[in-house]
């Protein structure tokens, strides 16, 4: 209760903090347009988060039911079903969802990170440099409003959470975004990664034609080349010391600290699924490497609430890299000074909303860390770094700095009228009782997928399952609705996350 309190005041401070920026026009989009338009586009982005976040939860934790459960209870729901659970189209819209994550999270820090210097009120330099020179409010008011607390309830209310036409609104620009192609590096990423593993892709697709191969590989050639123009026009930038970096820092070491951004982020990102990955494996499976045990023992002892524990710290880390990286490789031009490579004014705009770098982080800084470590588990839980930031992402947790969001969601469900799904559609046991039982086939896990759920629940100890069942957080990335296994499915009177 202490840590939800202070959490909450924490986070009714940073908010105050940042619209009162907004009001003096401290913030990047407000000194240069009008605090309207940054009060417009902070929380249309906050809010747009929380779909997409939620939204993840709802369509992955849904794909085993079956959808006739739900047909006339959640339309919207069932209707995004009939696309979503067709061929690899979950695939599809896991890819464009990172994007949508990275390019809202620079779009929030555009909006509402302070200018250089921004002052507030007569705060002590102290506060200033702690909620503002470090992004600290930014980064409490992206986790908890955008992210935690909707995660909280989407893993529980799925299908209450997606029913709605926000929600098939997002669920389409997802899927357009990776069928534009702007992301099809990734696939160029994914095979490769495949290949080193010596391991097939598993599809719910025949293979293409020559007319789909053609159109396919022209999307890859296209997104590798956009993506080798947006590093062209960042180092450019950050070579230039054209970017919104602290002043005072060479152009070398921005470089070097952007590059170093983008691999925590990437190791973050890989590292939830090297954990499920390895967590079927026995203690003598796990190799020989001394960091790989020190990373499982730590990860899976204290009867595995230290799992949670990670994911949560983990969300805090992510967000606070990603505001890092918006800050280091968002271009911005001085009076007078030249448009990068000699562009019109129009592209240079473009190049000025950080959203080339947003690009970079979600497939160098993201997708391919995660298609990595599904390949090759073991090798990147052997990388010291990666015990280092699981001890970090623990430590963040035990703060209890985001313990708040526990009480958005509640708050949140209340209005919204949310149900668990179990009053809709019945318990697993229940469903599998009948014709509609769950099909796990939907969900393709392992080498090349980025859907992160575990696939070690059958030989997983009964704390661990309980955990695994019980915890909202933990809960968007279980198959709780894995065929015959009662110990692991979601009962009814579980007590509600809140």
């Amino acid at each position: 209760m202490f840590k939800a309190g202070y959490s909450v005041v924490l986070l009714i401070f940073s908010v105050s903090v940042i619209m009162g920026l907004i009001a003096n026009k401290q913030t990047e989009l407000s000194s240069e347009v009008s605090s309207a338009l940054s009060y417009f586009t902070i929380w249309g982005a906050v809010i747009w988060l929380t779909m997409i976040e939620g939204g993840q939860a709802s369509l992955v934790g849904l794909a085993p039911v079956k959808m006739e459960l739900y047909k006339t209870s959640h339309p919207i729901a069932h209707k995004i079903g009939e696309v979503a659970y067709t061929g690899d189209n979950l695939d599809r819209y896991l890819l464009g969802r990172q994007f949508m994550v990275v390019g809202t999270v620079f779009i929030i820090n555009m909006s509402g990170a302070p200018i250089e210097g921004a002052e507030l009120w007569g705060l002590p330099d102290i506060i200033t440099d702690i909620f503002l020179g470090s992004g600290l409010a930014m980064i409490l008011l992206t986790c908890m409003v955008g992210q935690l607390n909707t995660q909280v309830n989407a893993s529980h209310c799925m299908l209450d959470y997606i029913d709605n036409f926000f929600g098939y609104f997002t669920f389409w620009v997802a899927m357009a975004i990776e069928f534009s192609g702007l992301l099809h590096a990734a696939y160029v990423v994914q095979i490769i990664v495949a290949s080193l593993a010596g391991k097939t892709i598993e599809s719910n697709e025949p293979p293409r034609t020559f007319i789909q191969n053609v159109f396919f590989w022209a999307r890859c050639v296209m997104s590798i080349a956009i993506l080798c123009f947006c590093f062209a026009v960042t180092f450019e930038a950050l070579f230039d010391d054209k970017t919104t970096m602290w002043e005072g820092v060479p152009p070398e070491l921005a470089v070097v600290v952007f590059i170093i951004l983008m691999c925590v982020v990437g190791m973050l990102e890989g590292m939830q699924i090297a954990f499920f990955a390895v967590a079927k494996l026995t203690e003598d499976e796990r190799g020989d490497s001394a960091f790989a045990k020190k990373t499982c023992n730590l990860i899976f002892t204290d009867e595995g609430t230290n799992l949670p524990g990670f994911m949560i710290g983990r969300q805090l880390c992510v967000v606070s890299c990603m505001f890092f990286v918006a800050r280091v490789a968002s271009v911005k031009l001085e009076d007078g000074e030249e448009n990068i490579f000699g562009v019109n004014d129009s592209l240079q705009e473009l190049f000025n909303t950080g959203l080339l770098g947003a690009h970079i982080v979600t497939i160098v800084g993201s997708i391919s860390w995660q298609l990595v470590a599904s390949a090759f588990p073991l090798s990147f839980l052997s990388n010291p770094l990666t015990y280092f930031l699981l001890r970090l992402c623990l430590f963040l947790e035990s703060t209890g700095v985001c313990a708040g969001a526990w009480v958005l969601a509640a708050i949140h469900k209340k209005i919204a009228s949310y149900n668990r799904d179990e009053f809709y559609i019945g318990t697993a046991e229940e469903r599998a009782k009948t014709h509609l039982k769950d099909d796990g086939e939907r969900l393709h896990v392992g080498v090349g997928h980025l859907v992160k759920l575990p696939g070690f629940l059958e030989n997983a100890p009964p704390d661990l399952v309980d955990l695994l069942r019980t915890d909202p957080i933990v809960a968007m990335y279980v198959n709780r609705y894995m065929d015959d296994i009662e110990s692991v499915s979601v009962n009814s009177d579980i007590t509600n996350a809140s």
